[in-house]
């Protein structure tokens, strides 16, 4: 057996070589052997430069499975709302773990990553980007934790969302859409339209949470629903999620009446109760707005929609981005950006503010040259 400074090289009875070494007490032998002896020596030397840069990993790290990685790190993901860890542990046990769940992470290589991610999204285009998301952040953990070296996640654009333009419903249309439902649910319409509340943030309103002095209220909490059919309160999507907003003067009237006839006086009474008290559960407003959008003959809205719909409105009416991130609980720019587009009433209100420009500069011209005619 040669010995060098660094590691070790034997002869195997087969004639092929095997390398050896030790680090942190542990003797470590290379899982494959080599036909060369200066094979074996280049592969310890590598080893060895690794260990010199910081950037060498336990070859028995990579050998757990990504089934036993993927639910041990859905289990550390204590920061997870309820219906996104519902969301993981459903595209884990249904869309990944069925494939990939077996092979190590060592293994797990960018082409089997890559033909994974084809197949599931020529089936289910949205989940397909979703799944592979998160298999990219499972992995990225992997990495962090010195499991491997890589991410194999590394298909181009693979994950990106691709969601198409949401339609926006015009005032008058919203004002229809509330004279179509029962008046219980007349408040739940208008606020995420001129509130830009989300379904959860309007379900989560409590008596406290309304102040009709100043005209305002707090958003503090939202109602989800998961997978698993439960009803859950939980704090808003995002931490800028918690805020207080300022009610429109046309909706407080509405509010107010709210209040008086369908809330009970205790502070935590729920703005919108089920049958049997506590908060109105996402499933019975879906319902309430279906009927609602039928009547008024736009099945393409949804009830996120009236959210789209108000800040559009307000992004219209000429607020900053940093405004429409504060009004709709953005915690960064980018979704709010998508509000900053032209819609057609501030394209038209914009042709007209050019048209009068033009006619007073006409106007303007027309009287210097009666002035110099009269001369």
């Amino acid at each position: 057996m040669a010995k060098r400074h660094f590691g070790s090289v034997r002869r195997l009875p087969s004639g092929r070589y095997q390398a050896s070494y030790w680090h942190e007490g542990l003797r470590q032998i290379a899982e494959q052997t080599f036909v060369t002896k200066g094979d074996a020596l280049a592969h310890l030397s590598s080893i060895e430069t690794d260990l010199r840069r910081g950037t060498w990993l336990d070859p028995t790290a990579g050998k757990v499975t990504l089934g036993a990685w993927g639910t041990r790190w859905l289990e550390s993901r204590t920061d997870l709302r309820p219906v996104t860890r519902e969301k993981y542990r459903h595209m884990l046990d249904h869309h990944v773990l069925p494939v990939l769940g077996e092979v190590e992470l060592a293994r797990l290589s960018p082409s089997m990553a890559r033909s994974w991610y084809l197949a599931l999204r020529e089936r289910f285009v949205t989940t397909g980007d979703d799944a592979y998301r998160m298999l990219r952040a499972i992995l990225n953990t992997a990495v962090t934790d010195g499991l491997i070296a890589k991410n194999p996640c590394q298909v181009r654009g693979a994950g990106r969302t691709r969601s198409a333009e949401r339609p926006v419903a015009s005032v008058a249309e919203v004002a229809a859409a509330v004279e179509t439902v029962p008046e219980r649910y007349r408040l739940a319409i208008l606020l995420p339209a001129w509130c830009q509340l989300r379904h959860g943030e309007v379900l989560g309103l409590q008596r406290r949470d309304v102040d009709l002095l100043h005209g305002t209220i707090r958003i503090d909490r939202a109602v989800v629903r998961p997978m698993d059919g439960s009803t859950v309160v939980g704090p808003p999507k995002t931490s800028a999620g918690s805020r207080v907003l300022a009610v429109p003067a046309n909706v407080l009237p509405d509010l107010r009446a709210h209040l008086e006839r369908f809330v009970e006086a205790r502070p935590d009474a729920w703005l919108f109760t089920s049958e049997a008290g506590g908060p109105m559960v996402p499933v019975t407003l879906n319902r309430v707005w279906q009927r609602a959008r039928r009547a008024i003959g736009r099945g393409d809205l949804h009830y996120h929609d009236l959210r789209h719909s108000g800040l559009t409105w307000a992004a219209a009416s000429g607020a900053s981005v940093a405004e429409l991130m504060r009004r709709g609980g953005h915690a960064n720019p980018v979704a709010a950006h998508r509000y900053q587009h032209a819609t057609e009433d501030r394209d038209r209100a914009i042709a007209d503010a050019l048209a009068s420009l033009a006619t007073g500069e006409m106007a303007r011209l027309g009287d210097r040259h009666r002035a110099r005619s009269r001369t």
